[in-house]
């Protein structure tokens, strides 16, 4: 009795369902398809880093070489700029700031001394994402050059000039910022140990021991 009280009350839900079978739901299905295979196909990208940054590097000749040829879309390319020094600056900050949290507290932080334990580098922008964003910015910024009305006439100069100095104040500003805090957010050049030298190590300590 229960059961075919449950049935027929999924019936009824399905029936009062108004976009079951409409184009609606025929679009919307489509859509989640897409986005899956899109999905799919970023994360067999993942591991492929290089691959990953030659393409995106192809891309942005070819925005490079379209603002060439047209000569003009010079604010667009300032916005473009602007935002790629806003994602390097989340690419090679800590995802916890010292300057917000206190580095006493409990949780991740940054080695301050040699003896302290190598801790990886975690960014406040990933690498995926840092590259997604760039290659996406580019796209957008080429699919803007077919559109006049982003073409507002500017003295290019001017704006080079201005992204240079923003650039280099940044970059400068992010250079003390990991001399105080003593980080690098790279991995090469950082200590690691291999089971050799512990081995030693635990020798030279057991050799220091005293001997009954």
């Amino acid at each position: 009795m229960d059961a075919g009280a449950a049935g027929v009350g999924l019936a009824a839900a399905a029936a009062d369902d108004p976009f079951k079978g409409s184009p609606f739901a025929a679009v919307s299905d489509w859509s989640y398809g897409v986005s899956r295979r899109y999905q799919h196909v970023l994360d067999r990208t993942t591991p492929h880093v290089l691959h990953r940054w030659l393409a995106c590097l192809g891309v942005a000749l070819v925005y490079v070489i379209r603002v060439y040829l047209v000569e003009g879309f010079y604010v667009v390319s300032y916005g473009l700029g602007i935002y790629i020094l806003n994602l390097l600056i989340g690419f090679l900050s800590p995802q916890v700031d010292p300057e917000i949290h206190d580095l006493s507290s409990d949780g991740p932080s940054l080695p301050t001394r040699g003896s302290d334990e190598f801790r990886p580098f975690v960014r406040r922008l990933p690498e995926f994402k840092f590259w997604y964003s760039i290659a996406k910015a580019f796209c957008v910024a080429f699919v803007m050059t077919f559109f006049s009305a982003f073409d507002v006439p500017v003295f290019w100069p001017i704006l080079l000039f201005y992204w240079v100095v923003l650039f280099v104040l940044t970059m400068r500003r992010q250079i003390v910022h990991m001399i105080k805090y003593k980080y690098v957010p790279f991995s090469f050049g950082k200590q690691r140990y291999n089971g050799k030298k512990a081995s030693s190590s635990s020798t030279e300590t057991a050799g220091l021991l005293p001997r009954d």
